[in-house]
């Protein structure tokens, strides 16, 4: 596996059965982390058609985690009702470290990045012009374009 990519559902707090099926893992509202239908390893070779289609584009080589959440997200002031919780982005964090220890990934901006920093890096995808993260409810002073060092340095702090 090369990178992690890290999404929001824009669903509630629980997932459902189309996250279950687009992400390798997904982290409740409450912190639990849900298997999806699919294991990283199937994200090695796209081509048969069995692997997490989470990332436009970017599939092949990727894990895809998300958190259940962000449905009705419109901008930082109005979220919706399923804002991202303080302890699923501490538990999508840890999880995030975990995987980068366990598949051996570097923390860097190309391989652990938000599905929003993937598609600005690849303009022709279908990935381009996606929300996810742009912004992060518990922590309201991190500027969009922070996001993802943020996270980075999140996930550093993890392992």
């Amino acid at each position: 596996m090369q990178r992690i990519i890290i999404h929001w559902t824009a669903g509630q707090y629980a997932p459902n059965l189309t996250d279950l099926e687009h992400y390798h893992y997904i982290v409740g509202g409450s912190g639990k982390v849900h298997n999806g239908k699919y294991m990283p390893e199937d994200n090695e070779n796209c081509y048969d058609g069995k692997y997490a289609q989470h990332c436009g584009g970017g599939n092949t080589g990727s894990i895809g985690i998300a958190m259940a959440c962000m449905y009705g997200f419109k901008d930082s002031k109005n979220v919706g009702n399923y804002p991202i919780t303080s302890v699923q982005f501490e538990v999508c964090m840890k999880k995030v470290a975990e995987l980068c220890r366990k598949y051996n990934i570097l923390i860097t901006p190309d391989t652990v990045m938000t599905h929003y920093e993937f598609g600005q890096k690849h303009p022709k995808t279908t990935s381009y012009g996606k929300i996810d993260i742009i912004y992060l409810p518990p922590f309201s002073h991190v500027r969009k374009d922070e996001v993802g060092d943020f996270i980075r340095k999140e996930v550093r702090n993890w392992l």
